[in-house]
């Protein structure tokens, strides 16, 4: 009895204190940052830091907190996926016509959106394993076409949707907690499983870590790229149904810069470029540091072309930080 006692305490040190320490060591620079970035606000904004506006802010960096934990998967392969903006768009608005316009059930339609999103990702995933494409071509490729479906599909207008259930998906609470903020945490478990206590998981940093040594070692790394690309079809279709779901419309123009929302999070959240090296934990502060930013500078009142400039700006230093990272681990 007395051993049982001595291995819970010690679970419980290692979960409460160990692990946290060791996070806290691991994104010190970012959460300073961050930290920085809460209390500066705080003094310029009074509104800021209410429970009304932390609220707010959970539930808007929801949308670039889903497709970032897919971009942090793509990313650590080496890969990249610049086409998520647009599976957002169709995989949502196309959900909400199969309501409005084709007078499906709810749930069938939310089946079809995630299978849209499911499939483009599997498509990037396949032409990207099987053909040595580069990512970055094949993606933006789909980005194109994807988007011109959304707009053969609409007309180019929006697509009114008024049913009570679809709109609950985007827009209920549970208690004072909004639904996309619940949705997130849901999925932010699940990678974190798939990621730290997978197989798969493994496989994914030992393909971007050094590519030829995982082929060597027998890993199937075209199956691993197909199932990355794949899970970020099916993030991406995530946020668009449930951002059309809260707006109560199918928006042919929604999803427009997520890809650069994304990639600036995945980065700042210190998973590299060249593959192999992040965490979940990096990625969920990077994707706190530019919903806080996006949200200071509006409350700031900012101009929305500003802001741009400014997210441009932290992209490159995120990129710069991580060069330099790469350098001083040469030396």
């Amino acid at each position: 009895m007395q051993v049982k006692i001595g291995t819970d305490n010690w679970l419980i040190k290692r979960l409460l204190i160990a692990t946290p320490v060791k996070y806290i060591k691991r994104n010190a620079g970012i959460l300073i940052g961050l930290s920085a970035m809460c209390i500066i606000l705080t003094l310029m904004s009074p509104v800021f830091f209410t429970a009304n506006n932390i609220l707010n802010v959970l539930r808007q960096v929801s949308s670039n907190a889903n497709i970032a934990l897919g971009m942090t998967l793509v990313i650590l392969t080496g890969g990249i996926d610049l086409s998520v903006g647009a599976v957002v768009a169709i995989a949502g608005t196309m959900a909400a016509g199969f309501i409005a316009l084709s007078g499906l059930p709810v749930w069938m339609a939310l089946c079809l959106g995630l299978l849209i999103g499911i499939a483009i990702g599997c498509f990037n995933g396949t032409v990207i394993a099987k053909t040595g494409m580069p990512p970055f071509i094949v993606t933006m490729a789909m980005l194109t076409m994807a988007r011109g479906l959304v707009y053969v599909y609409t007309g180019g207008l929006p697509i009114r949707t008024l049913d009570p259930i679809f709109n609950k998906v985007g827009s209920g609470y549970l208690g004072p907690i909004p639904f996309p903020v619940i949705y997130t945490i849901i999925l932010y478990i699940a990678v974190m499983i798939l990621l730290y206590r997978t197989k798969l998981g493994r496989h994914i940093y030992a393909v971007g870590g050094n590519r030829e040594a995982a082929r060597f070692s027998g890993i199937n790394i075209a199956r691993v790229e197909i199932v990355v690309y794949t899970i970020i079809g099916f993030l991406s279709a995530v946020t668009g149904i449930v951002l059309c779901a809260r707006m109560y419309s199918g928006q042919p123009t929604i999803g427009n810069g997520f890809e650069l929302d994304a990639i600036a999070a995945v980065v700042l959240g210190g998973t590299s470029f060249s593959g192999g090296i992040g965490t979940i934990g990096g990625t969920i502060i990077g994707v706190l540091v530019i919903g806080v930013l996006n949200n200071g500078l509006n409350l700031l009142g900012v101009s929305s072309f500003w802001q741009l400039i400014v997210k441009g700006a932290v992209i490159l230093l995120a990129v710069y930080i991580d060069t330099l990272k790469k350098k001083s681990n040469k030396k």
